[in-house]
């Protein structure tokens, strides 16, 4: 990836979003050729010169202060997930490899293993930036069965499951929007790892073989993903909309632990309850001796 490249669109397509109306400006003229704010009007909301505003917009960010990209970030109403997405990008600028790098995968800890095997009641799994999964629990396993199928290339990764398994838009029924978080959250990670090659490889796949992320990740949308709702379709529960919560590791850096839970006496809990019922069918089916 490109990291010029990326600063260049990203900020080019923040600038696009944002009307003269949203930033406090006149908009003189009715005749624009932009859809948000010219070059010029983000330079005088930032408080510098044109000439230096085109620059950073063409890339050239490895130069620019915190206090100029704080600016930046201010005139452009950037949210939290984009204001560290401009920060991880112009990072990566100043410390340039000389080549990509392949990212160590060190094994997650035992005592990860453990926290997560006694999550009994909720689907519980540990991912990187990539969207692998490294470690999962019981009932993890269970709710994510589909992509735990023999086929499927190791170690598991969400994103290529949904975007190029044939079950993948089955399992996820909001598909497009599970898209655009996925895209965003590998967006994301990209800016904070721009020379992990395997990253860069997972991209490219994707970009490769699916149009429809292809466009989703000329969109240059990012966020952060620390809680919410979301919905799955169990091939063997039906449907189900569950809570989650996504917990970093301090101790594991770029590692993510995430957990799936929902209120009592809710159809989602009755869900859990009848996904755990068939793990333990499905556990007792593999231990069971063969038959003479």
């Amino acid at each position: 990836m490109d990291t010029a490249h990326d600063i260049r669109d990203f900020l080019a397509s923040r600038r696009a979003k944002l009307t003269p109306q949203q930033a406090g400006l006149p908009a003189f003229g009715s005749n624009r050729r932009v859809p948000g704010l010219r070059r010029e009007e983000v330079a005088l909301l930032a408080g510098v010169s044109i000439d230096y505003y085109v620059r950073l917009e063409r890339g050239h960010l490895a130069g620019a202060s915190e206090e100029v990209l704080d600016a930046v970030c201010n005139a452009l109403q950037l949210d939290e997930a984009e204001r560290a997405h401009l920060f991880d990008l112009a990072a990566a600028q100043r410390s340039r490899p000389a080549r990509r790098a392949r990212k160590q995968r060190t094994p997650v800890p035992a005592s990860i293993q453990r926290v997560l095997d006694s999550m009994t009641d909720s689907p519980a799994f540990v991912r990187n930036g990539r969207l692998d999964i490294l470690a999962i629990n019981r009932l993890g396993r269970a709710l994510y069965a589909p992509l735990f199928s023999d086929a499927a290339p190791r170690p598991v990764n969400i994103a290529r499951f949904q975007v190029l398994a044939p079950a993948g838009q089955d399992f996820f029924p909001d598909w497009d929007a599970a898209l655009n978080t996925t895209v965003s959250l590998l967006r994301t990670e990209a800016g904070r790892a721009p020379h992990d090659s395997d990253l860069t490889n997972l991209i490219g796949e994707l970009v490769t073989r699916s149009d429809a992320f292809r466009l989703a990740w000329a969109k240059h949308n990012v966020r952060l993903h620390h809680t919410g709702r979301k919905p799955f379709r169990h091939p063997q529960i039906g449907e189900l909309t569950l809570d989650f919560d996504a917990m970093a590791l301090p101790a594991q850096p770029g590692l993510t632990l995430t957990a799936y839970s929902a209120e009592p006496n809710t159809p989602g809990h009755d869900a859990l309850r009848l996904l755990s019922a068939w793990a333990a069918t499905e556990d007792a089916q593999h231990t069971e001796p063969a038959a003479d």
